[in-house]
């Protein structure tokens, strides 16, 4: 799980930190070994609580101020991941409903700003927030996950192999060039990936339409340094899974799907 996440947390700092630095000088701060300036805190308007990822709001509304911002690749920090597929849920469901219930915000205000350049705020709405924040989660799940796996009951319809295969192959292989020494597990990050994209969509959608969990903050739960640091009682008492935890009736279910799929497709498919 450690390598999975690893996977997916280089990509979003070499490519969308990184190259966000660079070329647009902005990328969405994500709290982890990050300096602020006070002046460019006050002059944003410092933090709010309208949405669950308030250092992703900060940082949009800074950048429309004028502030840039610098990606310092040659530090490195310690930091710790999720320990548990639960605690990982959780985090995702943040990080996935956040970013679409703050796009839904601020769209308006981003296309007013004035103190921005067009391609900046093209940059901003299209790529960080359209594509990687809401188009990939909900791409991801429709389209492997439903749409190409009902094809085999329906033969008339054809999916051309440049977007069933090709496409997919190499956008897979560009997220995972940021992890060469991983790149033996990509068949394992995909089947992942594509797991928490049953998430990330719904979470998605919370986000858009303002739905029930739309504000909930759940602490991501992490069983590293800190809780070595707690009572052996407590420990054993926080790290104690009931089974129906272990349970997880929605990818069992669109996992049942996707296994009958497979099995019609052996039996009666010609594709």
């Amino acid at each position: 799980m450690t390598r999975m996440q690893e996977m997916s947390l280089d990509y979003h700092f070499i490519v969308e930190q990184e190259v966000g630095s660079s070329t647009y000088a902005f990328f969405g701060f994500n709290g982890t070994a990050g300096v602020w300036r006070i002046s460019a805190l006050n002059e944003a308007g410092g933090w709010k609580d309208r949405t669950t990822v308030e250092d992703m709001d900060l940082a949009v509304r800074a950048s429309l101020k004028g502030w840039k911002f610098v990606y310092v690749g040659n530090l490195k920090v310690k930091n710790e991941l999720p320990s548990t597929f639960k605690a990982y849920r959780y985090q995702q469901h943040r990080w996935s409903c956040g970013p679409a219930n703050l796009f839904k915000k601020m769209a308006i205000e981003i296309i007013r700003n004035r103190k921005v350049s067009l391609w900046k705020k093209f940059y901003v709405i299209y790529s960080f927030f359209f594509v990687r924040k809401i188009v990939a989660h909900i791409v991801t799940f429709v389209f492997y996950c439903v749409v190409l796996p009902t094809t085999v009951f329906v033969p008339e319809v054809q999916v051309p192999k440049w977007g069933a295969v090709y496409i997919p192959s190499i956008i897979t292989l560009l997220n995972a060039v940021g992890t060469p020494r991983s790149l033996h597990l990509v068949m394992f990050w995909i089947l992942f990936e594509n797991v928490m994209s049953l998430h990330r969509t719904k979470a998605t959608f919370i986000g858009l339409l303002e739905a029930g969990r739309v504000n909930e903050w759940v602490v991501t739960e992490k069983l590293g340094d800190a809780l070595k640091a707690k009572s052996g009682a407590k420990a054993s008492k926080r790290t104690h899974i009931r089974m129906g935890e272990r349970l997880h009736l929605l990818e069992l279910g669109v996992g049942a799907y996707l296994f009958f799929c497979g099995c019609y497709d052996m039996g009666f498919g010609k594709n």
